[in-house]
């Protein structure tokens, strides 16, 4: 029977994160709504506000603390400094300061529509997402103009699988504010998922002309270009998003990837390395590195990676194909076998796995298991469009007497 060695090369492509959500700022300079002190000392009040706005813009983040707070000792009833304030609480990520804020500038002003929207967006980076759909709500409650909130709720629906409903906010988002680069991404990442590919570049090339220097945004193009099979198109996409932050972890081992598949192997190991010294917790970094170490002839390191993979990311099944594969051809079938079940406990349609461990059973003449393996990863094969690989487990079919 035909090896399917490395049958997976499952060096996926990490296709893109959605944008970071981002919280709305309150700039506008605006008297407090109530006063309870001289007028003199709210003008005080409101110049150190009016320099914190400035601060932020400059990125003078922790003058721009200072002055907000300055603002609140001044005027304690001042809701947006409070918003603000807890805005910068946010960044520096002391969420418990942040929510504190955000809470006072709603008590002070219900009608606040951007304490609602950072408040929700604090929730939705908690983990909280009633509390967050709530707020987003409320926001828009108060003002159905508001983008921001739309572009929140849009991502929160698409992290809990409403895609319908993310389009719409995401849709609502642009036509309050054509300008809005992220709602664009985010929207073609939407339609990338959904294959609809064309949709997506349109969207992509629209972030893009709006922000020339949208690293993610190249990057997400990148991968689609790459799905399509033009290899130039998306190498000059990730040299951009690199050129534009050389920090871009992401990039790397999207790149890293393509030299792989263009059998440029000195290039792809330069760029995983590039990714994993970045972060060094980027799980997909290693697999694929893993995997580029296998096909050299280096166990070793490719199951020190994939280990690695697996200690940073344990539900990332393909790290557990990989690892059963290398398991396999080091004649340990009871580790290989233990990889490819645990790979279908976390994803129950990797077709690779099924195909890998039909070929295990069949190595320890346990034929009718192989035969409902290959079975099932052909389905799903058929499924995902993946024609080669549908055509190879057919053969072992065959051999087997079983089409």
């Amino acid at each position: 029977m035909k090896s399917f060695a490395l049958l997976t090369t499952v060096s996926l492509i990490s296709l893109s994160t959605l944008a970071t959500v981002r919280p709305a700022m309150a700039l506008e300079s605006r008297q407090p709504a109530e006063t309870q002190i001289a007028q003199g000392n709210n003008q005080d009040a409101i110049g150190h506000y009016n320099r914190g706005v400035g601060y932020i813009q400059q990125e003078k983040y922790d003058l721009a603390l200072a002055e907000f707070t300055k603002a609140i000792n001044i005027d304690p009833r001042y809701a947006e400094a409070y918003l603000n304030r807890g805005f910068l609480y946010q960044q520096q990520e002391k969420p418990d300061l942040a929510l504190s804020d955000f809470n006072q500038a709603i008590n002070i002003n219900p009608r606040l529509a951007e304490a609602y929207n950072n408040r929700g967006l604090l929730y939705y980076e908690q983990g909280k997402s009633d509390l967050a759909l709530s707020d987003f709500n409320q926001a828009l409650n108060i003002n159905p103009r508001n983008a921001t909130a739309y572009y929140n709720r849009g991502n929160l629906y698409k992290e809990q699988g409403k895609p319908d409903l993310a389009l719409f906010d995401y849709n609502q988002a642009l036509n309050i504010n054509p300008r809005d680069a992220e709602a664009y991404l985010n929207r073609g990442f939407l339609y990338h998922e959904q294959g609809k590919p064309d949709l997506a570049l349109f969207d992509y090339n629209q972030a893009l002309n709006i922000n020339p220097l949208y690293a993610l945004a190249y990057l997400n193009r990148g991968n689609l270009y790459h799905e399509q099979g033009k290899p130039d198109l998306a190498l000059s996409d990730f040299n951009q998003a690199i050129n534009i932050n050389p920090r871009y972890a992401m990039a790397y081992n999207n790149r890293g990837l393509l030299y792989q598949q263009q059998g440029k192997l000195n290039l792809a190991l330069f760029d995983y390395n590039q990714a994993i010294n970045i972060n060094p917790r980027y799980a997909m970094a290693y697999l694929n590195r893993g995997v580029l170490y296998a096909v050299q002839g280096k166990p070793d390191l490719a199951l020190s990676d994939f280990n690695q993979a697996i200690n940073i990311n344990p539900r990332l099944a393909e790290a557990y194909v990989n690892r059963g594969i290398l398991y396999k051809g080091q004649g340990k079938p009871d580790l290989a076998l233990s990889d490819f079940n645990q790979a279908l406990n976390i994803n129950p349609r990797l077709a690779e796995a099924y195909a890998n461990r039909g070929i295990l059973y069949y190595s320890r003449q346990e034929r009718e298991k192989a035969i409902r393996d290959f079975r099932q990863a052909a389905e799903l094969f058929r499924q995902q469009g993946n024609a080669a690989a549908y055509e190879k487990v057919m053969e072992l079919l065959r051999e087997l007497g079983a089409v």
